[in-house]
């Protein structure tokens, strides 16, 4: 018996959903496969994903940082490392030289953007921890003494606080890759990798917590381990980083490391503090202070515009050495005007709620010289909002080839400022939009001024590296000029010794 047969309208109709279906199926997977391995998508994926971490909280506090860093990150016991280098004969000195022109020669074929191109490479030293882990424990098992002061009053711990770039620098270079949020620097694990060789020596600690003949010790042990590496004697130090940013530290054998990189607080161009050919534009790198307040985020800025009733204010030591005596001179002239607050600065934590209160309450903070051109107030008035009143002649900023000062903070010559009544005649000058536009700059420029671990993008140790790629040419340039004067001068030395040994081992000829 034949099957019966059912209309073909009726069989179309009841197997369209079905292809439909499969049709929507197929369509859908294509789709995925083709933005999952597309360049685009992987491209995107690279340049964004590593600028979010929203399950580490960045942490800006020098002394909560460093506990965390010395009971997770630090060795529970300090790897045994000879404290002296081994002789270094020129052989080690001219295979490093070898193995680096090799792989530059790689990165010149290879990279279309060498020697300008990201990100920075850089080589970390492991230095016995007498030059590193001793002395952040040292600072951690002291910062409690705030009795701890220096012959004009400053709190020494504070003073190493403002200056403790070299820590964030150091935590966020040897931390894991998988934690770090910083693309445009990588440390290698091979010299001849090396764009630039950081020397975490931590001199400012140093300088403050040690007796006076001891910390000299320890300065030239330091020199010593680093000044008889390799590739210190490849380029005479002009790839090496010191962090030397307090200006009295390292002070004792500066002299042996003048070729090499600086991270300093300003360049003190007055002779006071750095001698001349010592520091320069050309090689170093100003850092800022750390800030000694808390920042005063988006929500703050909203909640203290109306609060902001003091037209000017100061607190801090009047009184100070050098370029900083002018303090002395707008403190008087200033000192019981309307609408101003003048006041001698104290130490402690009542001190530091003080200066933040004022500054939060305030529309422009006096920043003027402190013992050199420069002052940690500045950035504390930057991450304050409140808009700095920069009177330093010979003042050089913080990144200043990238960032524009002059669109959140106003600049007054040290002859204008002494003249009764100029300050004032001249902020008031200043409209409400004008005020308004530089909070609202000052608000943007304050990631730029804070230091935290994990290190953040736009954060002040990602434009350290920003302003070194601008120096590797110049850098690669002295080098290799330097090695061809020695080179040469070695070769000239080899002849003349060796005719001179002939001339006398033959004196009839």
């Amino acid at each position: 018996m034949r099957a019966k047969q059912m209309p073909s309208s009726i069989l179309t109709r009841s197997k369209s959903p079905v292809i439909l279906l499969f049709a929507v199926i197929i369509l859908a997977l294509s789709f995925f496969f083709f933005f999952l391995f597309s360049p685009s998508s992987t491209t995107t994926a690279a340049v964004t994903v590593p600028y979010r971490h929203p399950s580490v909280r960045p942490e800006t506090s020098f002394v909560a940082s460093l506990e965390h860093f010395l009971a997770h990150k630090a060795p529970k016991i300090p790897a045994s490392s000879d404290d002296t280098v081994g002789p270094m004969i020129d052989h080690d000195v001219r295979r490093l030289d070898e193995r680096k022109f090799v792989k530059e020669m790689e990165w010149l074929r290879g990279d279309p953007y060498y020697p300008m191109s990201m990100p920075v490479r850089v080589y970390v030293y492991e230095m016995p921890s007498k030059f590193t882990y001793d002395l952040l424990w040292l600072f951690r098992n002291t910062y409690r003494e705030t009795s701890n002061i220096t012959s004009n009053g400053s709190p020494v711990h504070r003073l190493i606080e403002q200056h403790s770039i070299d820590y964030w620098l150091w935590a966020d270079l040897i931390a894991p890759e998988s934690e770090r949020l910083l693309k445009n620097v990588v440390r290698v694990v091979k010299q001849e990798e090396a764009d630039l060789f950081y020397v975490p020596f931590f001199t400012t600690i140093s300088f403050f917590l040690l007796e006076k003949q001891q910390c000299k010790a320890l300065y030239r042990e330091a020199l010593k381990w680093v000044t008889d590496q390799p590739a210190w004697k490849r380029s005479e130090g002009r790839d090496h980083i010191f962090p030397i940013h307090h200006p009295w530290s390292f002070k004792s054998v500066r002299r042996y490391v003048k070729n090499a990189i600086w991270l300093l607080p300003d360049m003190d161009s007055t002779g006071n503090w750095y001698k001349p050919g010592q520091v320069s534009l050309e090689k170093d790198l100003i850092l800022p202070y750390v800030p000694n307040v808390d920042l005063c985020d988006a929500k703050c800025l909203l909640e203290s515009e109306s609060k902001r009733t003091t037209l000017l204010f100061f607190r801090g030591r009047l009184k100070r050495n050098a370029g900083g005596k002018i303090r002395a001179k707008i403190g008087a002239e200033l000192t019981g005007a309307k609408d101003v607050v003048i006041e001698e600065g104290t130490a402690g934590e009542g001190g530091k709620a003080a200066a933040q209160k004022g500054m939060r309450r305030s529309i422009f903070c006096l920043s003027p010289a402190g013992d050199t051109p420069s002052s940690a107030r500045l950035f504390d008035a930057i991450v304050s909002g409140c808009i700095p009143v920069i009177i330093s002649d010979e003042l050089e900023l913080p990144f200043e080839g990238i960032l524009d000062y002059r669109k959140m903070a106003v600049f007054i010559s040290s002859t204008d400022a002494v003249q009764p009544g100029w300050i004032l005649r001249y902020l008031k000058s200043i409209s409400s939009t004008q005020i308004r536009e530089m909070r609202r700059n000052l608000a943007e420029y304050s990631r730029h001024f804070v230091y935290s671990n994990p290190a953040q993008p736009l954060g002040p140790e990602d434009l350290v590296w920003r302003m070194m790629a601008g120096k590797l040419v110049n850098i690669k340039l002295h080098t290799r000029r330097s090695q061809r004067v020695v080179k040469e001068s070695r070769s000239v030395c080899t002849c003349d010794c060796r005719r001179s040994n002939s001339t006398h081992s033959n004196p009839i000829n």
